[in-house]
């Protein structure tokens, strides 16, 4: 046996895989993370508020950085953990958790903390372990970097014996192994076959009204400039899921916006039109297309997938490729400077026309100085406001639909990260994404329904020093409900209907000062340039609370 304990083989395998972040709440792996300290200090230990928090960091890091997120917990907060892999698990992004378990000694016997957590874990995890012996701790974590970053990344868990996972603390014979390939997604690019490649060709030759709608997966694969490059040369217009938004610069001519529920209008017109709909790098699944009415049901369809069990799982298709999205659209590519661009005028014509009447319909907004400040505002100066190189991370429901309505990406730099569908995501993914990426702005936009969920953290970015700028949109009330309330109250707009979505005016702002951070109040559209710009350069995490108009709700989406 070697003089080598498991906290120094996990310490120094985090630290082979390129490891620079864990996101924790302790008590857990304590001798571990003195390893860290140790031997590996430029590995960062951040200590959390509450473990979804943790997950969620864990989660922004994996999706900025393409390299997989650590967050990790004791027995007693697993199951908030669990809670946490839910947004991960959703999105495909490759999350890796550690938490303590159950002994053997103690099973059954009601020990402090005891309870069987390990089967909560089960459906939001791609592989869900125990490690009960010391010697397993190189070959176990070796095979969750495998699993969370091969095929459609997702997130792992391995339990560890001991509710603080102190098996770390017992000598290992075995020594640590790296497999520096399953550092970073995509590990490995299956190849598509030659003749499945044809046959979506040739189908996209032969249609009038193609349009390529783009997920995650061309995001997670990098290939964004493969993307384009075979639009242009096809002259295909291109929608996007809302995590394949920034796979296509939004001013690019070829780009019609965030296709689904939520969505801008003219890209749900454009993909209800199309007489060929090819899906690359998406699971079809309800958002993206508006529960399946957009395109409907029946319409020609091929799909590119690095799962082969997504693909013509909700639409029959005409053809279909089993492999990397960069891999298949360089061959595709390689294949069409041979063969000729199809004339598309009529069709691009018609796509630039429904462009060009939504822009017409929402430029009041867009550019509009009413007080309360009104959203679309906010959209229309972050587009305007951030750098090339700049990361957002966006929330789930109405920051959600005003970011895939009304705000731009507009360099292929930029990054955009949006929540699967968990309020609150948006602040603490803000500040994974950027520890992976200190040297780019990174802005989290929220609500305040959302900041309240990990208020908290605003603490940890100080105490970090994680520089991150956060834009809340403050209508002191959760407006998305308003309208089921007032349906369930008989479509009256009651006090007792709005006491369910509304809160009191709070100015966060201030409560940033307090916890050490830049706050900065807007209440002005005139004021939001200004107050942006001075975020963006203060080099401290800064919160910019825009008081908004609480009765303007996002349009609905149309199919």
């Amino acid at each position: 046996m070697s003089g080598r304990t498991g906290a120094r083989v996990v310490a120094d395998m985090l630290d082979g895989y390129g490891v620079t972040h864990v996101f924790l709440v302790p008590a857990i792996l304590r001798r571990t993370l003195a390893e860290l300290e140790l031997h590996h200090p430029h590995i960062h230990r951040v200590v959390t508020h509450g473990e979804k928090a943790a997950a969620y960091m864990a989660d922004g890091y994996a999706r900025a950085s393409g390299r997989p997120g650590i967050a990790a917990a004791q027995v007693v907060g697993a199951l908030n953990l669990a809670a946490g892999l839910r947004e991960p698990f959703l999105a495909g992004s490759p999350v890796i958790a550690l938490t303590g378990g159950r002994s053997p000694a103690t099973k059954f016997r009601h020990v402090y903390q005891e309870i069987d957590d390990l089967p909560a874990f089960e459906p939001v995890t791609k592989f869900n372990g125990t490690i009960d012996d010391a010697d397993r701790f190189p070959d176990m974590l070796r095979h969750a970097f495998r699993v969370a970053t091969t095929g459609a990344p997702g997130p792992v868990h391995l339990q560890i014996q001991g509710n603080e996972g102190q098996l770390d603390t017992a000598h290992a014979s075995a020594e640590p192994l790296v497999e520096p390939a399953f550092a970073q997604v995509p590990p490995v690019r299956p190849a598509p076959d030659e003749q499945s490649v044809a046959a979506v060709l040739r189908l996209l030759a032969e249609a009038r009204r193609p349009v390529i709608v783009a997920g995650g997966g061309v995001r997670a694969s990098r290939a964004g400039a493969e993307l384009v490059a075979l639009a242009e040369a096809l002259g295909i217009p291109v929608a996007t899921s809302a995590n394949g938004k920034d796979t296509i610069p939004g001013t690019h001519p070829l780009s019609v916006g965030v296709v689904g529920s939520y969505s801008r209008e003219c890209a749900n017109q454009v993909v209800a039109r199309a007489d060929l709909v090819c899906f690359v790098g998406t699971a079809t699944g309800g958002m993206t297309t508006h529960h399946w009415a957009v395109p409907p049901i029946g319409t020609p369809t091929v799909q590119i997938d690095i799962e082969p069990a997504r693909l013509g799982r909700n639409y029959p298709l005409r053809a279909s490729v089993a492999a990397d999205a960069k891999a298949t659209l360089t061959r595709m590519l390689a294949l069409t400077i041979h063969g000729g661009q199809p004339d598309r005028t009529a069709w691009l014509s018609e796509v630039d026309g429904a462009k060009a009447a939504w822009r017409a319909r929402y430029r009041e907004v867009l550019t509009s100085d009413a007080v309360p400040i009104r959203p679309e505002r906010i959209a229309a100066e972050l587009t305007a406001a951030l750098p090339a190189d700049a990361v957002l991370v966006v929330d789930t429901g109405h920051a959600g639909m005003w970011m895939a309505q009304f705000h731009d990406v507009t360099a292929p730099g930029q990054g955009y990260l949006r929540s699967a569908g968990h309020l609150g995501w948006a602040f603490s993914a803000g500040v994974g994404a950027k520890c992976a990426a200190p040297d780019r702005p990174v802005v989290a936009f929220t609500g305040d329904a959302g900041l309240y969920y990990h208020l908290g953290e605003i603490e940890t970015a100080v105490r970090r020093g994680v520089n991150l700028v956060t834009v809340v949109n403050n209508n002191h009330g959760g407006n998305q409900s308003r309208r089921g309330f007032d349906r369930a109250y008989g479509g009256q707009a009651t006090d007792k209907a709005s006491e369910l979505w509304t809160y009191r005016d709070v100015d966060f702002a201030r409560i940033a000062e307090q916890m050490g951070a830049l706050g900065i109040r807007v209440d002005r559209p005139g004021d939001l340039a200004g107050a942006l710009d001075r975020a963006l350069s203060a080099g401290r995490p800064v919160v910019v609370d825009v008081h908004t108009d609480i009765g303007v709700a996002a349009p609905p989406p149309v199919s």
